[in-house]
């Protein structure tokens, strides 16, 4: 069964890219392709014009659920990627405390997982893939399971913290307003295998601030998502 189809982007450098399309649609196939955790039947991915073969610390993935170890604290659970790259932790720790109170999460290098609400888990989970500074950031829908109020605060954090860094955003959301609000591009899939269907260009001003989703500009960016979006599902 074919996932994906003449999936063709070129994503620059800093941009915010969000991913919108039905379930099943191949959304997070592409990401762990781009992650080199898939195999590619066809074609290719690069990243500054090198081809991506395998996982790389140049790329952080953020999944749904935030796959915290129970056993090892906060600060360790970041730490753990120094120990598959083959770095070491020490010089990493240093970064790794620094990150996690920009997070927000600097009393809490002692917790265990299971102290931790969802929202503060999934920060941890954040910390983990910026402390290795990758160039791009792969995110499969990870505030979907968070409440509305969480989620705006996390979505916030991420943009302040990847705009600060340049780092290369590409997230996959189901929810419209989400997409919108974060990107500077939205990219419309349709049901598999999954085709880019459109792209909506979100020439909304930065720093982004909540309000900014009552304005009259926002509401038609949202709608112009939803019709491609709605023209995908072919009348089902």
């Amino acid at each position: 069964m074919v996932a994906l189809e003449s999936v063709d982007l070129t994503i620059n450098p800093g941009e915010f890219i969000s991913f919108v399309g039905p379930s099943g649609c191949g959304k997070s196939t592409l990401l762990n392709m781009i992650a080199g955790l898939l195999p590619k039947t066809s074609g290719q991915v690069l990243i500054h014009g090198q081809p991506v073969a395998e996982p790389s610390k140049r790329v952080g993935f953020m999944f749904q659920a935030p796959v915290l170890l129970p056993w090892r604290t906060v600060e360790n659970n970041v730490l753990m990627p120094a120990e598959v790259f083959g770095l070491k932790v020490n010089d990493i720790r240093d970064k790794a405390r620094a990150v996690l109170k920009t997070v927000g999460l600097g009393d809490f290098i002692n917790a265990y997982p299971r102290q931790l609400s969802g929202g503060m888990q999934q920060r941890v989970a954040l910390a983990r893939v910026l402390t290795y500074e990758p160039e791009v950031l792969l995110m499969d829908e990870p505030f979907g399971a968070l409440d509305e109020f969480t989620r705006e605060a996390m979505n916030l954090e991420l943009l302040r913290i990847t705009r600060a860094a340049n780092i290369t955003v590409l997230f996959v959301t189901h929810n419209i307003t989400e997409a919108v609000f974060m990107s500077d591009r939205v990219v419309v899939m349709t049901p598999r295998p999954g085709k880019v269907s459109g792209i909506i260009d979100v020439p909304l001003p930065r720093p982004r601030e909540i309000e900014l989703m009552h304005q009259p500009m926002f509401t038609d960016l949202t709608f112009q998502v939803r019709s491609i979006l709605g023209g995908t599902h072919g009348g089902h």
